[in-house]
């Protein structure tokens, strides 16, 4: 580990430079419920897992499975949405994306078995997924260097209110409605973001664009896949979300169906870890600019490999039950604040004039390792703790990993 001295460290930028003019809080908080899209259409129904599968005559693993098909096309079709807004503007992109995330949800509420729920499990995210990662993007056309990590930072505060609140209210839904009316309420909930998008003006001007082919700028992932820097980051956001959406899919399960804790309490639990994120990401923005993003960011990697191993540990031995699991998931939870926003800044501080398309790529990179981190545990699934807590653990420590690809080769080599 002595070799991690040789980091090269960035981020300590002037923290009070703007892009551009500082944007009112209405267009940060438009922006905060853009990137809160992958929260509002997983975490909501999470409570209703056990009832669709019983509505649908699915297993635990085929109905884990919804959350891996919408994973698929959440980190795929970001690699579309990159370019098309780097060339054409952030909301043409991001409104396209809307109306296909409200006719995936309205696909979802209609379906019969669970393989047409996958199927429009898809198709809602390769909408969901514009938002999320062109409201990175638009961050970073507006701010730069470490205040872009600041800002980041605030932004997943506020939008972690949403993961906070939504397994309660999807619970409670459940439990007056049915799960299918968890899917209109996201009809809704699209229709009037996309209402709001359009009261915000673009952060893209025209000549700030790129005006390149589409195929040729779809190449260009190629060449910036090159830079090692880029990979460490990469790496290190991936990773951490393999941990997370196996948290997400495993979660329900293990807390409802192997501890029996009761589902309608479930939000509590799993809202823990969101309090931790929320805290964790208070105290990087206050930090960031004395320390630098590389510095938080490799403080935060070592933390999610150590509880991500004593999550492992505690899974497979049962040690203090329920509460001997929920602790260390908590902690590894709560990297989430130190590691996404720096390594999202360090990803995008090289491509100032690629920052859809390099947001995007951040954002497959971190979604596909998802689909492993939740398809591992569908695939796994025994009825234990076990399957949760290796995903976790592996994930913890190819983080750290990815660190190693932030040093300096030596020599130039």
């Amino acid at each position: 580990m002595a070799c991690l001295d040789q980091l090269t460290i960035h981020g300590n930028a002037d923290v009070s430079a703007l892009a551009v003019q500082q944007p009112g809080w209405y267009v940060l908080a438009v922006l905060s419920l853009l990137m809160g899209f992958a929260s509002i259409s997983t975490d909501l129904y999470l409570p209703a897992m056990p009832a669709i599968g019983h509505s649908l005559h699915a297993n635990t693993g085929m109905i884990e499975w919804t959350i891996s098909g919408y994973l698929i096309g959440f980190s795929s079709g970001q690699l579309f949405w990159g370019p098309i807004s780097d060339r054409y503007g952030r909301r043409l992109a991001v409104g396209s994306g809307l109306i296909l995330f409200i006719i995936g949800s309205a696909g979802c509420a209609l379906s019969n078995d669970v393989m047409t729920m996958i199927g429009w499990r898809i198709v809602q995210a390769l909408g969901a997924c514009a938002s999320v990662a062109l409201s990175r993007a638009m961050v970073r056309d507006l701010y730069k260097g470490t205040r872009a990590a600041q800002m980041l930072s605030t932004l997943i505060t506020v939008m972690a209110i949403m993961p906070l609140v939504g397994p309660l209210v999807g619970g409670q839904i459940v439990a007056m409605a049915s799960w299918r009316a968890i899917f209109w309420v996201l009809v809704a909930v699209g229709l009037l973001t996309l209402g709001a998008l359009y009261t915000i003006p673009e952060t893209l001007p025209v000549q700030n664009r790129n005006s390149e082919p589409l195929g040729r700028a779809m190449l260009r992932y190629v060449e910036v896949l090159k830079n090692r820097r880029l990979l460490g980051y990469l790496g290190a956001g991936g990773f951490l979300y393999a941990g997370m959406f196996a948290y997400v899919a495993g979660t329900p399960f293990v807390y409802i169906s192997y501890y029996h804790f009761p589902a309608r309490f479930y939000g509590l639990l799993f809202g823990l870890g969101i309090g931790g994120i929320m805290i964790a990401n208070l105290l990087n923005r206050r930090l960031v600019g004395s320390f630098g993003y590389d510095r938080i960011l490799l403080f935060g990697t070592i933390t999610a490999m150590c509880t991500g191993i004593w999550a492992g540990c505690a899974a497979h031995s049962g040690f203090g039950g329920l509460w001997g699991l929920v602790a260390p998931l908590f902690l590894f939870a709560s990297t989430t604040g130190l590691i996404v926003a720096n390594s999202i800044t360090g990803a995008l501080a090289d491509f100032p004039q690629r920052a859809g398309a390099v947001s995007a790529l951040t954002g497959a990179v971190q979604y596909g390792s998802g689909i492993f981190g939740s398809g591992l545990v569908g695939l796994w699934a025994d009825g234990t703790p076990w399957p949760l807590g290796l995903v976790i653990a592996l994930s913890g420590l190819g983080c750290l990993l990815s660190m190693l690809l932030l040093i300096p080769p030596r020599d130039g080599k």
